[in-house]
């Protein structure tokens, strides 16, 4: 099933704020929602954003590895869920043959933000884990969230 990353937020949890990656599903109404880490999360809105900081950072490094390697990013694949958790493919074209990687979403969904690359999702975690995309419709989005931490710790102020 094609995908793209509709958008990162961030959802309050029992155990405090929890960043999510929403990823709409082209034909479906429901999106499906990969709860990941802050400092992922972080990444790929900077990726979607095209954010430059001139010294990469980590997901940037390793996109910037890869194309020195002579390899190319060709598709992010959401493949499984087990007992909760996402498993990833990370297909790359290099110069001898294509490879698929085992990856974490949040990695590998960094590196599709940066690439464009196609984004895939597997029917039955579809099937299993999607949701419906007003549940999330007032999170906050995680690049306001940023800026709203980045302002409180100029005015001497820390949360989150």
């Amino acid at each position: 099933m094609k995908a793209a990353i509709e958008s990162v937020r961030v959802a309050g949890t029992e155990r405090g704020p929890a960043p999510v990656v929403l990823l709409d599903v082209e034909g479906e109404t429901d999106v499906l929602p990969i709860f990941v880490g802050f400092e992922e999360a972080t990444s790929i809105a900077r990726g979607m954003d095209a954010a430059d900081f001139g010294r990469p950072l980590t997901h940037d490094l390793l996109l910037d590895v890869v194309e020195e390697l002579g390899c190319r990013v060709d598709r992010v694949h959401v493949a499984h869920l087990d007992e909760g958790t996402f498993l990833a493919d990370l297909h790359l074209n290099t110069p001898r043959n294509d490879v698929t990687v085992d990856a974490r979403p949040s990695d590998a969904l960094a590196l599709a933000s940066r690439t464009n690359c196609p984004v895939t999702v597997a029917p039955e975690v579809f099937e299993r884990a999607s949701d419906d995309p007003d549940r999330y419709a007032e999170l906050d989005d995680i690049r306001d969230v940023i800026r709203a931490e980045m302002d409180a710790e100029e005015e001497g102020e820390y949360y989150l």
